[in-house]
């Protein structure tokens, strides 16, 4: 039995308690279960809220359905991509936005200094020409020049707590992951979790290497994970609720 894919922009719908998972780089999305006598095939689709929806006909079985999603966790991905890009309009920040920095909410300020001008971040100064346009590009590349000088020392200082080597770790600006693991030991993180709080940036690094061990998404790999970050469910509901926020 062959599925169908669509990709569909579309109205809000209500929400159905989700029955299953699938797991979409380091995120898990929630499948939302229904059964249409009159479809020939699974169809498969991601819905306005970046949930699943997965339609079976009337003899499929509900094991084969959610291999068939599982299966298609990279199409997923890239529809996500293009939901962000439509959908999620790059907002504009001035004095007075909100910016998370290490899982705290910051207010955007100015300061004037003579001649030069600054946007304040919490304890960050950062210097600016022009204060009356978009602080968003500025603000972003600061938080990626720290994003690059804490995120690998961190990782350097997990993987040694736990007995594990990898390659080498990367900082990227990434559209639709928080971080991947290659099978060389290639560690990519997202500079945008240097905006949440260090225990979700501790439980995605914990979660790259733990793909050191599982280069996969088994039982056996969430088992490594939980036994090293007993709380990661914590930070998944985090990234859930905040991910969007910050362009995820």
């Amino acid at each position: 039995m062959f599925g169908q894919l669509s990709f569909l922009f579309q109205k809000p719908e209500p929400p159905v308690k989700p029955l299953d998972w699938v797991e979409v780089g380091s995120k898990r999305l929630p499948v939302h279960i229904r059964r249409n006598p009159r479809a020939r095939r699974y169809l498969l689709y991601v819905r306005s809220d970046r949930s699943i929806s997965l339609t079976l006909p009337r003899r499929g079985n509900l094991g084969d359905a959610m291999e068939f999603a599982r299966s298609r966790s990279t199409w997923i991905e890239r529809q996500l991509r293009r939901m962000d890009a439509v959908v999620v309009p790059q907002r504009s920040w001035s004095p007075g936005t909100e910016v998370l920095l290490r899982g705290e909410s910051h207010v955007l300020g100015a300061e004037c200094d003579g001649t030069r001008q600054f946007v304040l971040l919490g304890n960050q100064r950062i210097p600016v020409k022009d204060m009356s346009g978009n602080l968003r590009p500025l603000v972003q590349a600061w938080l990626q020049k720290i994003a690059k000088l804490e995120l690998p020392p961190r990782v350097g200082e997990l993987a040694a707590e736990h007995g594990l080597q990898f390659l080498r770790v990367t900082v990227r600006n990434q559209s639709s992951r928080w971080g991947s693991c290659s099978t060389r030991g290639n560690i990519s993180l997202n500079w945008r979790l240097i905006q949440t709080p260090v225990s979700v940036r501790d439980y995605i690094i914990l979660h790259e290497l733990m793909h050191l061990k599982e280069m996969n998404h088994s039982s056996r790999f969430w088992a490594l994970v939980e036994k090293v970050c007993p709380r990661y469910r914590e930070s998944e509901s985090w990234l859930k609720v905040n991910g969007p926020k910050l362009g995820l």
